[in-house]
């Protein structure tokens, strides 16, 4: 049988463009709160001793820009000395102004009709942006997920853990994992290769870093996926002390794959935090998620991948597509005609069906948006599989 293998990466919290998608989503919250209907884009830069913070928002409310960046800095743990960089003491620039009244006043009054011809309010709710968005899902893990992404996140958020209870205290904020899965055919085997990347004190002697994180780590999330051949590399660049935005620069919506399915599917090349749920840059795609995962959960496909397509100020998409990859149950047409009838693919209906108006979006800043356990997200309901059955009878 063929053998194939497969790699995805995660990033803790602390990784520089992390704390920039944080920082973007904290101050989307923090307006969402008071302002449901505001019109967000907000964007963050950060390097050593400085956050820039920019972007297009129009709200009612109003927001400590500043109060709102040291408060994540310091959660994440940038509040010790001798990290290059923590929350009391950077700069905070902010280059804030309103969104472009062409783009509000297309988002606001698109006026189309769904192809039954009724008419309901979602309908002035017209797309933030145009662009495509694609969702995944597989059988090959319990949350419909590919395995290597859901083992990577995996290793990112115990390194956390273990760091911000204590019971690992020389580890920092910034770190990454890698997992490389060996697959036979279309099943995961085992896991070939594991990369730890883990910011640590200048104290800390090699063997120690790599004995504990081999056990505290490693060992409990990977489990049996590992074998005698699997090859474990810790910091393979040697001392990894200086991290964060002391090392290298962050910018929002710059870890999308890490955000999304770890390189499997497709990707329109949009980022999510910072952006309000009229840009379907983030409604789209967890409304791709959801139907996709809703097709494996009704057990259509066993893996599949959903595309749609937008137009700026158009409330019905240019196009939704259906890619069973060969899996299907029916044949692809058939699906995407399901999914048509079962679903509504405007942006006013995906707020509405998973109320997207709330202040949800901090949480979801790392480790991934879909798959996700700890949290209860709508976009990961399968509560559309009798739907899908229903119109295939």
């Amino acid at each position: 049988m063929n053998r194939t293998f497969r790699t995805s990466e995660s990033v803790t919290e602390g990784h520089p463009d992390k704390v920039a998608d944080r920082v973007s989503d904290a101050l989307l919250d923090r307006i969402l709160s008071n302002d449901p209907d505001a019109h967000v884009a907000c964007e963050t830069f950060l390097t050593t001793g400085l956050v820039l913070v920019g972007g297009e928002i129009s709200t009612s409310t109003y927001v400590d820009v500043a109060d709102v960046v040291r408060t994540v800095l310091a959660d994440i743990g940038y509040d010790q000395p001798g990290l290059g960089f923590h929350h009391q003491d950077c700069a905070i620039l902010s280059t804030i102004k309103e969104q472009s009244s062409d783009i509000a006043a297309a988002v606001d009054s698109a006026t189309e009709v769904r192809d039954d011809h009724s008419s309901d309010p979602v309908d002035v709710v017209g797309a933030g942006d145009q662009g495509i968005m694609f969702g995944y899902a597989t059988r090959e893990t319990e949350v419909l997920m590919p395995l290597p992404i859901v083992l990577a996140h995996g290793l990112t958020r115990r390194m956390a853990a273990l760091r911000k209870d204590g019971t690992v205290s020389f580890l920092r904020p910034d770190g990454k994992s890698q997992v490389t899965v060996e697959y036979e055919g279309d099943r995961p085997k085992r896991v070939a290769t594991v990369l730890l990347a883990a910011q640590h004190e200048a104290t800390v002697e090699t063997s120690v870093l790599r004995d504990t994180l081999v056990e505290q780590v490693i060992r409990p999330i990977l489990g049996p996926w590992l074998d005698d051949a699997t090859e474990v590399l810790i910091n393979s660049s040697g001392r990894f002390v200086i991290g964060g935005p002391a090392s290298d620069a962050g910018m929002t919506g710059r870890k999308i794959i890490v955000d999304t399915y770890g390189g499997f599917g497709s990707h329109g090349g949009g980022a999510f935090s910072g952006k309000d749920p009229t840009k379907v840059d983030r409604s789209g795609a967890y409304m791709a998620r959801y139907v996709a995962k809703n097709l494996v959960a009704a057990e259509l496909a066993e893996r599949v991948e959903v595309q749609i397509a937008y137009a700026i100020g158009r409330a019905a998409p240019l196009a939704v597509s259906v890619d069973a990859m060969g899996t299907g149950a029916k044949d692809d047409a058939t699906l995407r005609a399901a999914v048509l009838d079962a679903f509504d693919f405007r942006p006013g209906a995906i707020i509405e069906r998973f109320q997207l108006k709330r202040p949800i979006y901090e949480q979801l800043s790392a480790y991934g948006h879909f798959g996700r356990t700890d949290l209860d997200l709508p976009w990961e309901a399968t509560d559309g599989v009798d739907a899908l059955r229903r119109v295939l009878s």
